[in-house]
């Protein structure tokens, strides 16, 4: 799983920090810090919080899944 977070969008709302803290974390009041790899064990909390972003500035990217497509047309 990889995350995307636009942090020119993200307000400081927190959030994921509070739905996720493994992946998520304020940094002062306004910074947040996150994981761009978090692990699976991790995948229901992260696409939780990445719902319930006010400004939807969380992208949760399945590589495996999108991967599997693009392999089969390349054939």
């Amino acid at each position: 799983m990889k995350v995307v977070v636009d942090l020119s969008r993200c307000k400081g709302y927190a959030q994921c920090a509070f739905l996720a803290p493994e992946a998520f974390r304020m940094h002062g009041e306004e910074a947040l810090m996150y994981d761009p790899n978090p692990d699976d064990t991790q995948r229901d909390q992260v696409l939780r919080a990445a719902a319930a972003c006010p400004v939807q500035a969380i992208l949760v990217d399945q590589l495996e899944g999108r991967d599997a497509p693009a392999e089969a047309s390349a054939s």
